[in-house]
């Protein structure tokens, strides 16, 4: 289960850098001594959006398509968020200090369930894999982008 909710005990990062050509976003945490990079397609899959994540339980749509995204920037929500803006346009997930941690240290964790999801699903992480035709103006405004 992924953490969504900070708790006073939740670090928080004191440095945070995009590398655009890694696509990874790094968070160093200064009091706990670590520092991670996560993938951005990574944190593109775990958007705590609701349209990804739901409403309610069992409403989450597996993310795919993702393994191109980028992220564009990235905007402070108040002291307690970050709200990330990808390459594929999407932009409505706020991430929490807690949920970021979680993400950092349970990357591994999170992202083999995430694989074996896929997997069962028939789905693939390239964008526009697995169709037999191409509509040439449907891939014109969606190139980048996933799918959910």
């Amino acid at each position: 289960m992924i953490m969504t909710d900070p708790s006073p005990e939740t670090p928080v990062p004191s440095d945070i850098t995009l590398h655009r050509v890694s696509r990874t976003l790094e968070l160093r945490y200064e009091e706990t001594c670590e520092y991670f990079d996560l993938p951005c397609e990574y944190l593109r899959v775990f958007t705590p959006s609701a349209e990804a994540r739901g409403h309610a339980p069992g409403q989450e749509k597996l993310q795919h398509g993702c393994a191109e995204v980028n992220i564009e920037r990235v905007d402070p929500i108040g002291h307690y968020a970050l709200r990330l803006i990808f390459s594929d346009g999407h932009d409505t997930g706020i991430y929490s200090w807690g949920l970021l941690y979680d993400l950092c240290r349970n990357y591994q964790t999170h992202w083999q369930k995430y694989l074996k999801q896929m997997e069962v699903a028939g789905l693939t992480r390239q964008p526009g894999a697995g169709k037999s035709a191409i509509d040439l103006d449907h891939w014109r405004q969606n190139k980048g982008k996933c799918h959910s």
